[in-house]
């Protein structure tokens, strides 16, 4: 798997924290979706949540800067 581009996760509006903690969190919710169903992971659950993000499954929603 080629790795994306932190750049091209952002699309210019997503801080790179928002960016990592969407990942993590995302990652969670797959090891914990897996160890309910006592599924083997063959990925890093890290590595299918960049993808989700990649792939546009899910987007980061940040609150605006202007307050």
């Amino acid at each position: 798997m080629s790795r994306p581009s932190v750049d091209d996760m952002l699309a210019g509006k997503t801080s790179r924290y928002a960016l990592v903690i969407a990942v993590a969190k995302r990652a969670r919710e797959i090891a914990g979706e897996a160890e309910a169903k006592q599924e083997i992971l063959l990925e890093k659950p890290v590595n299918i949540a960049i993808r989700d993000f990649v792939n546009h499954k899910y987007i980061i929603n940040e609150p605006d800067r202007n307050d």
